[in-house]
């Protein structure tokens, strides 16, 4: 599988290494607007083509997958682009800055029927299968809380388009919180659900810390929580009727060693470790190249399909709404 890169940021320079690093896929081309930046990219990764022009290496006919590691307010147009061309398509996250970029970018990938993914790379580890599993064991009992937040001092390198601290970091525990309640409750508890939140804007005008309570019913709660300006810290933790899991290790930086803690209250705790081969951009490789090799249009849970990430976007927009009042 021949691999397009479009962009020369940090996550492209991941991405690349994780492409090399799997043995049935080629990184064949990079694009980008600087020429500098670009010679010194297909340099370091051993790139033989490149483009100063998106569009071309979207057409070019040798690529089979586009991966867009673009500012988040561009998403939509190469998702669009890259589909008329009939190209499997991986798009980082978050997916868009606002639900009207968001449809039409879906819209294109069911209308020509092409492979589509969110970068939502931590949900393709083992990590996350094991938790999973646990969670439809049954083991803490009913979901009664979730208690989350990411926070890390990413603000002087966001470009301000992309919306801030909810689409650049905010994705991550609005995505994991979509993926527990969706196992432990179902999609459709979703459609009841009340969102009430406060925000701080940065410098740039955006939000760049906010708080979220949401509410799933009677007794379903979350409360997320992210930043941009300070810290690199995670916090991750789902309380059941039973008992709690609390993740240890960063759920969204998986690497080889991982772990999380499951407690029956009053009762016993135990430490779940899982060993993995490599990070989450490993995995998040060849799910993708296997899924594009077997004809299939989307991933499959617990990452994330393309009906999960609209979605998450509804969640992200309508928390930035809420955080903006």
């Amino acid at each position: 599988m021949k691999w397009g890169i479009l962009g020369t940021s940090f996550i492209s320079g991941v991405m690349a290494e994780a492409i090399q690093g799997d043995d049935k896929s080629e990184l064949y081309a990079v694009a980008g607007r600087s020429e500098q930046n670009l010679k010194t990219f297909a340099e370091q990764y051993g790139i033989e083509n490149t483009f100063n022009d998106y569009d071309a290496l979207i057409a070019d006919e040798q690529v089979d997958i586009i991966y867009i590691a673009l500012p988040n307010h561009l998403h939509h147009d190469f998702i669009v682009k890259a589909a008329e061309q009939g190209k499997a398509i991986l798009c980082e996250k978050s997916l868009s800055v606002d639900m009207g970029k968001t449809e039409l970018a879906l819209k294109a990938v069911e209308k020509h029927k092409v492979f589509f993914a969110e970068g939502l790379m931590y949900l393709h580890h083992p990590l996350i299968s094991e938790l999973v599993s646990v969670l439809k064991s049954g083991e803490i009992g009913e979901l009664r809380s979730i208690h989350t937040s990411y926070i890390a001092s990413i603000a002087q390198f966001v470009n301000p388009d992309s919306k801030g601290a909810l689409y650049n970091l905010g994705c991550y525990p609005m995505s994991l919180v979509h993926l527990v309640v969706k196992t432990m409750l179902g999609e459709q508890t979703f459609e009841n659900r009340s969102m009430t939140a406060i925000g701080r804007r940065g410098n740039d005008g955006n939000i760049c810390e906010s708080s979220l309570m949401m509410q799933f019913g009677e007794q379903q709660t979350a409360i997320v929580h992210t930043a941009e300006d300070h810290g690199l810290k995670h916090q991750f933790t789902i309380l059941g009727s039973k008992g709690c899991i609390t993740l240890d290790s960063n759920p969204w930086l998986p690497t080889q060693e991982n772990q999380f803690s499951v407690e029956i209250y009053e009762t016993s705790k135990r430490e779940v470790s899982v060993p993995a081969a490599g990070d989450a951009f490993y995995y998040q490789v060849r799910n993708i190249r296997q899924a594009v090799e077997a004809g299939r249009t989307s991933l499959e849970n617990p990452c994330a399909t393309w009906e999960d990430s609209h979605r998450i976007m509804q969640l992200l927009t309508e928390w930035e709404s809420l955080a903006s009042k």
